[in-house]
């Protein structure tokens, strides 16, 4: 059975970035939820280890609205190429689930 729901995991360089994307993601009713944490990241870039400082973004949303979700990303995030990475959600609360599908729903006219 395909999930109805996914979280997608991106990251931002400060605070003050990770709200922007936050506040732009749910005002444009991508996702119910955006949860943050500050995190220490070591990967490999161009050849180098870096060890970044960043706040990783935990997003709550429907599989309906992913695609738009992950262009929004792209638009608005200041890296080159951003984490953006879907886990499907297999389970959880229906009533939860519900306000999922409720608050990421379009406006209606």
């Amino acid at each position: 059975m395909e999930s109805r729901y996914c979280i997608v995991i991106t990251t931002a360089p400060d605070r003050r970035e990770a709200e922007s994307l936050a506040d732009g993601i749910l005002n444009n009713r991508l996702a119910a939820c955006v949860q943050m944490s500050d995190i220490r990241s070591f990967f490999l870039w161009q050849g180098a280890t870096q060890k970044e400082s960043e706040v990783a973004l935990y997003i709550k949303t429907t599989e309906a609205r992913y695609s738009d979700l992950e262009a929004y990303i792209l638009e608005h995030h200041p890296y080159d190429v951003p984490e953006i990475i879907k886990l499907p959600v297999t389970g959880g609360l229906p009533g939860y689930l519900n306000w999922l599908d409720s608050t990421t729903a379009p406006p209606k006219a």
